[in-house]
C-alpha cells in the first residue's frame, strides 16, 4: 500500500504544527520548509480543518495550530482523513462491477482484509506527538527556531 503526497504532507504540516507548539503556523513557512507550493497545502488544510485536527485563525496575524493536542491525533486519524480509498484489489471496491466467482469465498479477500486491519492498528498506535519527539532537532531542522513569536488567544475561524 502507498499513502497519497496529501496524506505525507498533512502529517508533516501536523508536525510542524506541533513544534511550533503554541504559536500559530502559517502556511507560507510550512512550504518553505518542506519545499512545497502553498496551495498544495491549502488543499490538505481544508479536509485536516473539517476533521478538527487543525483549526485556523484569520486576518493579518492569522495562521494554524491543531486542533487538539498532539498527543491526540494519532496517524490513523489523519490517514483516514485524506486518503480516498483503501482498495487493495478489486474485490474491495464497494460499486458492485467485481467480476469474480470466488467474491464471497476468496482467501485473498480474507488475507488482504485482515492485513489492512493489522496496517490501521500500527497507525492507530503512534501520535504526532510520536513523531515530533522522536526528532529532538525538529525545531531546527524545520527553521522554526529562527521565527519570531506570534501567540494569538482569538477565536478559531470556523471550518471551512
Amino acid at each position: 500500500m502507498r499513502l497519497t503526497k496529501q496524506t505525507n504532507y498533512a502529517v508533516r504540516m501536523l508536525m510542524y504544527c506541533a513544534a511550533n507548539n503554541e504559536q500559530l503556523s502559517r502556511i507560507p513557512e510550512i512550504a518553505k520548509a518542506y519545499g512545497v507550493s502553498e496551495l498544495f497545502l491549502f488543499k490538505i488544510l481544508q479536509p485536516l480543518n473539517k476533521a478538527g485536527l487543525v483549526e485556523t485563525v484569520r486576518g493579518r496575524n492569522g495562521g494554524v495550530r491543531l486542533g487538539r493536542p498532539a498527543e491526540k491525533i494519532t496517524l490513523f486519524d489523519v490517514v483516514k482523513v485524506t486518503e480516498d480509498s483503501f482498495a487493495m484489489a478489486e474485490c474491495f471496491e464497494d460499486d458492485g462491477d467485481v467480476d469474480c466467482p470466488l467474491i464471497d469465498s476468496c482467501g485473498l479477500n480474507s488475507a488482504l482484509r485482515k492485513a489492512l486491519n493489522a496496517f490501521f492498528d500500527v497507525l492507530t498506535e503512534y501520535t504526532i506527538d510520536d513523531l515530533v519527539k522522536a526528532r529532538p532537532q525538529i525545531n531546527f531542522l524545520l527553521g522554526i527556531d529562527d521565527l519570531a513569536p506570534r501567540r494569538v488567544t482569538g477565536v478559531a475561524a470556523p471550518a471551512a
